[in-house]
């Protein structure tokens, strides 16, 4: 069912690295993400503020870009490559395929490389990132949910084969995937090790469903529930506290004030070695939730942040999920 996988890649993607978001207001954004999730401002001015997480030594993992008229899309999500030389040979390697890769000059980075997958989901590459010092023992700078790493990245695609076997090539593996009959409609890819970098769901996309963070407690995801409401963004706690089936992990899901999707979670499980086979779910008998807990509502599964500029495609099925609404529909039937 799943693609074959090139465990000696024509380049070398090491990781998620960051993502770059538009907002409507960038103070109110700043707000939420700092107070509510805990992350921690980089460097900042009037257009654009910079953000990592407590345990990160690079420069951000999170983009705010003004753009009052543009608002809620992502422009990009971002990989780091392991040397320079990387960025030259997908340079080539993206051209040969016939898909955009352009050079560009981004602030507080190394040299950036601007490519597209093959549905156009927007991308951005580097090697290297400037340095701040870790705050994941300086207690004094925490608040909220205390984000440690930014650690994967949701997106839509019209077809997870087709984009799973081109990520495949990438050398990203499998840990889960989630089908139903002969038809892969989620694939759970990584490269550093543990079991996601990227998630492929089949949908209308490209899209960027959610981002996701880090926490270090499993408290901390109550946490950034109770500080969302506190600044007044309680109705944005879209799903959970729960507990996924595949991956394992505790987990919450956010709106941030623009309507871009936050999980925060509590980290999961290594899969460095190559003998480590991919665990499939099926999906007639998965709400993405682990033996307990309602399915999500109708929204978590359609909706999601669209990539600047780029149109996006439906699949050739509409998805089915087992929604909130659908659940109750079919108990209050019975």
């Amino acid at each position: 069912m799943l693609p074959p996988v090139n465990l000696r890649p024509s380049f070398n993607i090491t990781r998620t690295s960051h993502v770059r978001l538009t907002v409507a207001d960038l103070a109110e954004s700043r707000d939420f993400y700092v107070n509510a999730l805990g992350l921690v401002v980089s460097d900042e001015d009037e257009r654009t503020c910079y953000l990592r997480g407590l345990a990160e030594a690079c420069h951000h993992s999170l983009v705010l870009e003004l753009d009052e008229e543009g608002a809620g899309a992502a422009k990009r999500i971002g990989f780091r490559v392991f040397f320079d030389e990387d960025l030259d040979i997908a340079y080539g390697w993206f051209r040969d395929r016939g898909l955009p890769a352009e050079w560009v000059d981004m602030p507080y980075q190394g040299r950036t490389l601007h490519v597209s997958d093959p549905i156009g989901t927007p991308l951005e590459l580097c090697a290297h990132m400037e340095t701040r010092p870790r705050l994941h023992i300086d207690f004094e700078h925490y608040k909220g949910a205390h984000a440690q790493r930014l650690d994967h990245f949701q997106t839509f695609a019209p077809d997870t084969y087709e984009l799973c076997a081109f990520y495949s090539e990438l050398g990203f593996r499998n840990s889960e995937y989630l089908e139903h009959g002969d038809k892969l409609l989620g694939a759970f890819m990584y490269r550093k090790g543990t079991c996601l970098d990227l998630a492929i769901v089949e949908n209308t996309g490209p899209a960027l469903h959610h981002f996701a963070y880090t926490v270090s407690e499993s408290r901390d995801i109550f946490t950034a529930c109770d500080w969302a409401g506190i600044l007044g963004y309680g109705d944005g706690v879209e799903r959970g506290p729960g507990r996924h089936g595949p991956g394992g992990m505790l987990f919450t899901y956010l709106r941030d004030p623009d309507g871009h999707r936050v999980e925060v979670f509590n980290s999961h499980y290594q899969t460095i070695d190559t003998e480590i086979e991919p665990v499939r779910w099926d999906a007639a008998s998965l709400s993405t939730n682990a033996r307990w807990g309602l399915p999500a509502l109708e929204k978590w599964y359609v909706e999601a942040s669209p990539f600047t500029g780029v149109s996006p495609i439906s699949p050739a099925e509409k998805p089915n999920p087992m929604t909130l609404e659908r659940f109750l529909l079919e108990q209050s039937a019975h």
